[in-house]
């Protein structure tokens, strides 16, 4: 059977009260190697390495390298993103990953930027999203307002 991207949706059909629809890591990087953070095609190819150890499916990778250093890259996932953005004179990085669906692994996506940027130190947080279907609908008002 073949599988187009259409068909890729990282949760159809799931319907349940308080559902989580995914895992979101935000990532801090520490002592990074200056040379890998302010290289462009590095990082591109670092970032779609993390991508497919993430077993999340790239759809289109964008980046921007500022004068005179650091970068900013977007991975635009079937399953959501993976953002970051580097500032070698600080030797460090700002990273997010955010991936619906059961089958991916954002945290592998983590670890394989951590290792491949050299980073001596991270912090790395994780939670659920969850959809509000079982929230109160006043709560809901009040998020909104």
């Amino acid at each position: 059977m073949h599988t187009s991207l259409a068909n890729l949706h990282p949760n159809p059909g799931w319907n349940a009260a308080y559902s989580p629809i995914g895992k979101h890591c935000i990532l801090e990087l520490y002592h990074c190697s200056s040379d890998k953070l302010n290289n462009e095609a590095f990082l591109r190819s670092t970032i779609t390495k993390a991508v497919h150890s993430a077993g999340a499916t790239l759809l289109q990778l964008i980046s921007h390298r500022f004068e005179p250093q650091g970068i900013t890259g977007l991975a635009l996932l079937a399953e959501s993103h993976l953002s970051i953005h580097t500032w070698p004179e600080a030797r460090y990085a700002a990273v997010d990953v955010f991936t619906c669906g059961d089958h991916t692994m954002p945290d592998r996506a983590c670890h394989e930027l951590a290792a491949a940027l050299e980073a001596g130190d991270y912090n790395l947080q994780s939670f659920l999203r969850e959809t509000p279907h079982a929230l109160p609908s006043h709560r809901r008002d009040a998020l909104i307002s």
